[in-house]
């Protein structure tokens, strides 16, 4: 499928790509996903008001399986490692409220996958700080939304200001003086109510990069309380969507879901348990929804039809550029480091 002129938009003088000439598999995606999203846990500790969890049943309806097995996820892991694929703890809760999740992500990555772990910051001690970073896990992304005590009261309700800090600052300054190849981020969910350019402001000097986020309604938040409604695709052009072609989505009893969008997992594609992913990525359930976004049909659909967030579905300006921007600033910032800054003694640091 061919576009012929490329969506843009102009954010601080400079121009954002969103589409591109040529739709389907990416590249590096021929063979298997090159991210499999997983919900981890279906347990949290904060009651973020936006949060589709928080305002929805979801987590009830899991109640047999609120964590993922281990054998779930060291299957899962020992597939993405074959072809180095990242695994990205996102979905469901707080990853670091399971008990094994230090050591299924050292599993994950000496099985040679890739991993992405999306956390509230409120959880971490020395110790399982310093795992991770001796494990290289490749990226940590905080999600943060604020940039003083009182908005983060009211955007990350449940948690505390100062724990995400300390925990931020630590896991920062034990990477610096680890070395390792981890990348630091931190994340803001553009959304009303909240100054998103301080919180950029204030983020940006402590970690590696600040990802400003568009508010999802994942079809039950209210749009109404985004700060920036302007979509990157437009939605009239029916763009293809690109998460059919580069990532899945597998809940925590193994099934897999057609994207992100269905965090209620109405899709069904199949079951880790009794196919492995690539069969999965390949199958005619995958191809069907391709071949509909593909000809400009993905409003037949009706879970793309109704799905509110397809607009926000870039080509261009994606998890992948931000893991290359991350990795820039993480060597800018190695090279800045003196001596002094990348020795020492972390037995403070490690405390918990």
């Amino acid at each position: 499928m061919k576009e012929n002129q490329a969506s843009t938009e102009q954010k601080k003088g400079h121009t954002i790509e969103h589409r591109q000439d040529q739709y389907g598999i990416r590249p590096e995606a021929q063979e298997f996903p090159m991210m499999c999203v997983i919900s981890f846990v279906y347990v949290c500790n904060a009651q973020c008001p936006n949060c589709p969890y928080t305002n929805s049943a979801i987590r009830s309806d899991y109640k047999d399986r609120p964590l993922m097995n281990e054998d779930t996820f060291r299957l899962i892991a020992d597939q993405c490692g074959e072809y180095g694929a990242w695994v990205r703890i996102s979905g469901g809760g707080e990853p670091m409220l399971h008990p094994k999740a230090v050591e299924l992500v050292e599993y994950a990555k000496k099985a040679g996958a890739k991993i992405g772990l999306i956390t509230n910051g409120s959880r971490f001690t020395g110790e399982s700080s310093r795992r991770l970073l001796e494990a290289q896990v490749d990226m940590i992304e905080f999600s943060v939304d604020a940039a003083d005590p009182e908005t983060y009261d009211k955007v990350r309700k449940g948690l505390d200001w100062d724990t995400l800090l300390t925990n931020v600052k630590r896991m920062v300054e034990l990477r610096n003086r680890m070395q390792s190849a981890t990348k630091i981020i931190a994340s803001g969910v553009n959304q009303t109510g909240v100054d998103i350019d301080a919180v950029a402001k204030f983020w940006e000097p402590l970690v590696d990069n600040f990802q400003k986020r568009k508010y999802l309604t994942w079809g039950i938040n209210d749009p109404s309380k985004s700060a920036d409604p302007d979509p990157y695709l437009p939605p009239e052009q029916m763009i293809p969507c690109p998460f059919l072609f580069e990532r899945l989505n597998i809940d925590s009893r193994g099934k897999v879901m057609v994207c992100g969008f269905d965090i209620a997992a109405v899709t069904d594609m199949g079951n880790i348990h009794e196919k492995s992913i690539k069969e999965i990525w390949h199958g005619e359930g995958f191809e069907f929804y391709r071949q509909k976004h593909l000809s400009q049909r993905g409003s037949e659909l009706e879970l793309c039809k109704n799905c509110p967030d397809w607009k926000y579905r870039s080509w261009k300006h994606n998890y992948w550029k931000i893991v290359k921007n991350a990795e820039e600033k993480r060597q800018q910032r190695y090279e800045k480091l003196d001596l002094q800054d990348a020795e020492g003694c972390m037995a403070e640091e490690e405390k918990d």
